[in-house]
């Protein structure tokens, strides 16, 4: 199994653009359709809905009511791949490689009495789905990347008065992913290319832990903490065109561990009067653990390199480090059944210029987002939000996997959220 198939192994998420998703690296900010219309930002302190749950879990003390959100989120994303140079001959260079996807989110608060809040969500915290024209110039170094990670959230809060509320959960997240690549096979190169598929999966534990103080009426600050979440995966690598006809089809055990990071989200709700609502927040996230992928296939023949070779043992260098994003949003309250959001929000990418990857061409983005929420009735809310994103133009440079292959990329996207609460 080439080593540069797993580069994107990393995020094994729900499918979700690599570049273009709303958040650094592979993680996803798509677990509130009402955050998302002000630019997440005061994401760890409006506890505006059973969403909170993920945002900060001591807002479920907040909320009062028994309630029900649900919602989903749906990104299009768009890449414009620039001053190509090498690659497989005669490849091409389309672009366009995140298919139309979308993010489904839930979740259900109970109260349960003298300040105590009982919570269960289902979410996606990253993700990442590419998938390149089958031509494409830069094959060797990735083709598709379709990865999927599902997180089950129980959780409690409590409340011990009214200026300070805690909340803890644990996380159950399962993990699950698909990856291939061509394989330069000479003397026919670019036109017969072997292909190498690899599946894994595992089930990991992490939780989320949050801390909300209200020091005034109109004031509060919110704090959480996304436990980095340890995955041990097991699956198997299919080859196939390689040139050896005896292990076209062969299946070869592999596993490959990884580590997804911590995530501290600190944010500020301040409402201004009966109308206006404030929001800023910051995000840190630990991409520094991701040094390098290391990927074991077992049983590999001494033909096809054994385990020492290129579909045997292998090393990538990620070198990715830590990240700010900080975000600045607005609400106005129109009426008793509207309310308008927006927000604008900036992002670091964690990659650098010499381990950027083709299945992860991302730079640092800024994104606008625009939202509204309608209430026909006090127990019923539709909200609906709009973003768009802009990323940095970001250069790839890829060698030792057949041709060396550079470009530069240009990504941006449209996100649009649609999601319900209902209060019982």
């Amino acid at each position: 199994m080439k080593k540069v198939m797993l580069k994107s192994t990393i995020g094994l998420a729900v499918a979700v653009a690599s570049s273009q998703i709303f958040a650094s690296g592979f993680a996803l900010n798509e677990q509130s359709i009402s955050g998302m219309g002000t630019g997440f930002a005061g994401r760890s302190s409006a506890a505006e809905d059973a969403s909170t749950l993920y945002g900060n879990p001591a807002g479920m003390s907040l909320l009062k009511r028994d309630q029900v959100t649900v919602g989903v989120a749906a990104i299009d994303a768009k890449t414009n791949i620039k001053n190509e140079k090498g690659g497989a001959p005669g490849g091409s260079n389309d672009g366009d490689m995140v298919p139309f996807t979308s993010v489904p989110m839930g979740f259900i608060v109970k109260q349960l009495g003298d300040g105590w809040a009982f919570g269960l969500g289902a979410y996606a915290p990253f993700g990442l789905i590419t998938n390149y024209e089958s031509d494409f110039a830069g094959r060797y170094y990735g083709k598709k990347s379709e990865v999927k990670v599902v997180t089950l959230q129980p959780t409690i809060s409590y409340a011990f008065n009214d200026m300070v509320s805690i909340g803890f959960g644990p996380t159950i997240n399962r993990i699950s992913g698909q990856l291939t690549s061509a394989v330069p096979f000479a003397p026919t190169l670019g036109k017969n290319d072997g292909r190498v598929n690899v599946k894994g999966d595992d089930t990991a534990i992490g939780y989320n832990v949050g801390i909300i103080v209200q020091p005034t009426e109109s004031t509060r600050l919110g704090l959480t903490y996304h436990s980095k979440v340890k995955y041990e995966l097991d699956g198997h690598t299919n080859i196939s065109g390689i040139g050896f006809g005896a292990y076209n089809g062969n299946r070869y055990k592999a596993s490959l561990d990884i580590t997804t990071p911590e995530i501290v989200d600190f944010s500020i709700t301040q409402k201004l009067d009966d109308q206006w609502t404030v929001y800023a927040g910051s995000t840190w996230t630990r991409w520094s653990r991701l040094k390098d992928i290391t990927v074991n296939n077992e049983g590999v023949p001494a033909r096809l390199g054994g385990t020492a070779g290129p579909i045997g043992t292998s090393v990538e260098q990620q070198n990715w480090h830590d990240t700010w994003a900080s975000a600045i949003g607005v609400s106005y309250k129109l009426n008793k059944e509207w309310v308008l959001r927006s927000g604008l929000s900036v992002d670091q990418a964690p990659t650098n210029n010499t381990d950027r990857s083709v299945r992860i061409p991302t730079g640092d983005r800024k994104a606008i987002s625009f939202g509204a929420g309608y209430s026909p009735t006090d127990d019923l809310t539709f909200d609906v939000a709009v973003s768009y994103l802009k990323e940095e133009d970001v250069k790839v440079n890829r060698t030792g996997k057949g041709p060396a292959y550079s470009a530069t990329y240009q990504n941006s996207a449209w996100g649009y959220g649609l999601g319900a609460t209902y209060k019982f």
